[in-house]
């Protein structure tokens, strides 16, 4: 085939490189990394969990950014654009930077088959050390252990949330899948669980590895009320903060293990109190319990999961009243969808089940009979639609403007409707013309 030219060439080329989407194990991806000769020369943050990852690594980002250290991201799956899986220094990769870096793992990897994951992660690594970072920020994939991510030794390791997820990858049980997190941990070095139970596996890896653990209600932990929180770690603490602006109730969790994992680093990356203050505040991440204002409100929740989707509908109760709330879903087939639908369903009352564009994807019309198995209500409507997109406009014309709609599922999902900007929705019924009519005697 003719040589890539572009990044988009190259993410085709990447596609078609080896026979499986997910190939976990890191000997192949490790050779790669040798022959480049990859490293960061400086400390090197890893985030596993099911839930937060995202959200955790954007806090971090935020904070040492306020600080003044030049931070680099690497993040996935992205909601539009590839280049949201990299960030230097709190800008999105470029296409143009990241081309040599292409070429060079191919240069360089001779006859080893990559998969898209492992080729684009080893680009981004690569122009990630070329770019002068203070600090490096790592989320991890799927699991841990055999993830690509893992061939990099991480200075602090971050466990956010664990459960069900993954298990023909990972295991069946919270235990399986906690050990698979836990392999990013190293020997003496910090290892922070945000999760307020963790499995028993990840705490006897910690002790069997020697890591320094650092376990939320133990080693640290914070309070709040409706003002403000606090948090109080190993001979530090911070009071009167302000709440995270990223929303939702979990986001405090998510933000206390933040702040652990800064306090474990502090030698090394020293942060103030300001720069937390700062950086929590002003932190942005796209889908993660996003509110946007319109009439209807729209809310975008890349919750793929039982756990998310538990905790979406706590935030979404937690919203107030809405006449009407309207469900947009689409997702991968192999997550637990009835548990999914189950757990939302007495919120929602209008259901757009949609297609997605891959393979691994539920059609809509199987979310839609699954619904129907479950479904006790009898004042509830579903339809199924090809796209996100029309599903959302379907949502926005059934919709009155004191309505919300909820966008939630997949990345595919979410980034459907996202990917000609953000939505602003104004209801047909909002229209002025439309509610005079509506108001005539």
């Amino acid at each position: 085939m003719d040589k890539p030219n572009t990044l988009d060439d190259w993410l085709a080329y990447c596609e078609r490189l080896h026979p499986h989407a997910i190939d976990l194990g890191l000997d192949r991806v490790r050779r790669v990394a040798e022959r480049m000769a990859l490293r960061f020369d400086c400390p090197v943050i890893t985030v596993a969990g099911t839930n937060g990852k995202g959200s955790s690594c954007a806090m971090l980002e935020a904070i040492l950014g306020q600080a003044g250290y030049r931070t680099g991201v690497y993040t996935s799956p992205h909601l539009v654009h590839f280049e949201e899986r990299c960030r230097i220094r709190g800008e999105m990769a470029r296409a143009d930077q990241l081309l040599p870096h292409f070429e060079r793992v191919e240069a360089l990897r001779g006859d080893i088959s990559l998969t898209y994951f492992e080729f684009t992660m080893l680009a981004i690594f690569s122009l990630m050390a070329a770019s002068g970072l203070d600090v490096v920020i790592l989320e991890v994939g799927v699991g841990g252990r055999l993830d690509s991510v893992n061939i990099i030794d991480a200075d602090c390791a971050l466990i956010t949330s664990i459960d069900i997820d993954h298990t023909e990858l990972l295991g069946k049980d919270r235990e399986s899948i906690g050990l698979e997190k836990a392999g990013i941990m190293r020997a003496g070095k910090p290892v922070v669980v945000g999760d307020p139970v963790p499995p028993q596996s990840v705490l006897d890896h910690a002790a069997e590895v020697g890591a320094d653990l650092w376990r939320l209600g133990q080693d640290f932990n914070f309070s709040g009320d409706k003002q403000q929180w606090a948090w109080a770690g190993r001979g530090r603490r911070y009071a009167g903060l302000a709440y995270p602006a990223l929303r939702g109730a979990n986001q405090l969790v998510n933000a206390s293990g933040v702040l652990a994992a800064l306090t474990a680093l502090r030698d090394r990356l020293p942060v103030t109190a300001q720069a937390v203050r700062n950086g929590l505040g002003m932190v942005e991440l796209p889908g993660r319990f996003q509110i946007i204002s319109g009439q209807p409100t729209l809310v975008l929740d890349v919750a793929h999961n039982p756990h998310a989707v538990a905790a979406l509908t706590e935030n979404l109760d937690a919203m107030g009243f809405y006449p009407c709330t309207h469900g947009v879903f689409g997702a991968m087939a192999d997550k637990d969808l009835a548990q999914m639908l189950k757990r939302v369903g007495p919120l929602v009352d209008r259901w757009y089940f949609t297609d997605l564009p891959t393979a691994r994807a539920a059609r809509a019309g199987d979310l839609l009979a699954t619904w129907q198995a479950l479904n006790t209500r009898q004042d509830a409507r579903a339809s199924v639609h090809a796209d996100p997109v029309q599903a959302l406009q379907a949502a926005v014309a059934a919709a009155d403007p004191a309505d919300r709609i909820v966008v939630f599922g997949s990345f595919y999902t979410v980034g459907g409707v996202l990917k000609d900007g953000l939505p602003r929705l104004f209801a047909p019924h909002a229209a002025p013309e439309r509610h005079a009519s509506s108001t005539d005697t």
